[in-house]
């Protein structure tokens, strides 16, 4: 495996901060993140075109974007790698064009031969598409023995719009994997949280889908309100520092919700993934060093199977930039202080982080969590 790595900023403009030495065509794969407003450019998406021909070119619109050690916003990061022992399929489809996000998981699984494939990287639209729906629809066509990772696509703190594009100019809906083929590509990953955990545990008595009712009998916003207090007034964009905990029971490792809308007359909240009915919830709050801790801890995870990576893909939260606020770049330098200094480090902060459960089989969407998967060809 051999990389290159590019930024394009105001000012510099595109400078090279890491190239092992191929030629740009021998590129296979070419992973982009960056401000929206920048990437759906035309002149963009041909510049990265001209110097990449042969590759497969993956662009998505971020809430920050990650290369090396740097967190930046307003910038473009580009990894471009050439695969010396592995095969790379690509597919897209648009959310549009399917019944829900279930079945568009589906398709977009069943776009890939089976035979070989050990890892699918998934990066979907993440405004139209139900994260925990697409996840589940990929599941139930691929199997449990593929890897699958990955996020939805950003826009700063926004959430208007988000773009994302295969071989072309970025745009609302599209949902892309890459797909791994061979055994001399391994893979590691790992997703950890860091929040802490307050307030009595409760049952949802109510949801439908993303959207949340009822906890344990009553209105789900109005409980939400008690807690917040004065952050109260500024839901949903507070409910980024307050994000919601649920399990399925006792034995299951907890995933997290993050709000992405309130509704005053239904009393409601919808989430970026499910909320089952029956599932045990609760609430969750800021602790700094503990959200730093988990993206060491993510890292960690990763190389329990793979040692020595040459590739890492960040993808974390915007919930989490935004509490961490001036000290964002400490969660990437725990992950670097754990890869080691020759990991090539790329990713963005997202609108969910996909990635298998810590201890188990099922992947499922997550919010809020550090999820990383790394890469090295044997």
């Amino acid at each position: 495996m051999k990389i290159e790595q590019k930024k394009w900023s105001v000012g510099s403009e595109w400078e090279t901060l890491r190239n092992d030495g191929f030629s740009s065509i021998d590129a296979n794969l070419v992973i982009v993140f960056g401000d929206r407003a920048l990437i759906s450019k035309d002149s963009f998406f041909e510049e990265v075109k001209k110097w990449y021909p042969t590759a497969q070119i993956i662009i998505n619109s971020t809430s920050g974007e990650i290369i090396d050690i740097q967190v930046n916003e307003e910038t473009v990061s580009l990894t471009a790698i050439q695969f010396e022992k592995t095969t790379i399929c690509s597919a897209t489809i648009n959310i549009r064009n399917l019944e829900n996000s279930v079945e568009a998981g589906k398709a977009l699984a069943n776009s890939f031969e089976k035979e070989g494939l050990a890892s699918l990287l998934v990066i979907s639209d993440g405004q139209l598409v139900n994260g925990s729906e697409l996840v589940a629809g990929i599941e139930s066509c691929i199997g449990k023995d593929v890897i699958i990772t990955g996020g939805l696509a950003g826009d700063g703190a926004r959430f208007q719009q988000t773009a994302v594009g295969l071989n072309e100019v970025p745009s609302e809906g599209n949902i892309i994997a890459i797909g791994f083929y061979g055994k001399s590509l391994k893979i590691g990953h790992g997703s950890v949280g860091g929040w802490d955990s307050f307030g009595p545990e409760r049952l949802v008595t109510k949801s439908d889908g993303n959207i949340l009712h009822e906890l344990d009998g009553q209105p789900a916003l109005d409980i939400y309100k008690k807690y917040l207090g004065e952050y109260s007034a500024d839901l949903p964009g507070s409910g980024l520092l307050f994000p919601l905990s649920i399990k399925m029971n006792d034995n299951e490792e907890p995933v997290v919700r993050t709000i992405l809308a309130i509704n005053e007359d239904e009393k409601s909240l919808t989430f970026a993934g499910n909320i089952p009915q029956g599932t045990i919830a609760r609430m969750m709050k800021t602790n700094f060093e503990r959200i730093i801790e988990g993206a060491s801890h993510a890292a960690e995870n990763t190389i329990k199977t793979l040692s020595k990576p040459e590739l890492a893909i960040l993808i974390s939260c915007v919930g989490r930039k935004l509490v961490l606020n001036q000290r964002i770049e400490e969660e990437v330098e725990a992950v670097r202080e754990t890869l080691g200094k020759t990991t090539a480090i790329t990713g963005f902060y997202s609108y969910g982080e996909i990635s298998p459960i810590t201890g188990m089989d099922r992947c499922e969407l997550h919010n809020q969590t550090m999820t990383i998967t790394t890469m090295t060809e044997e």
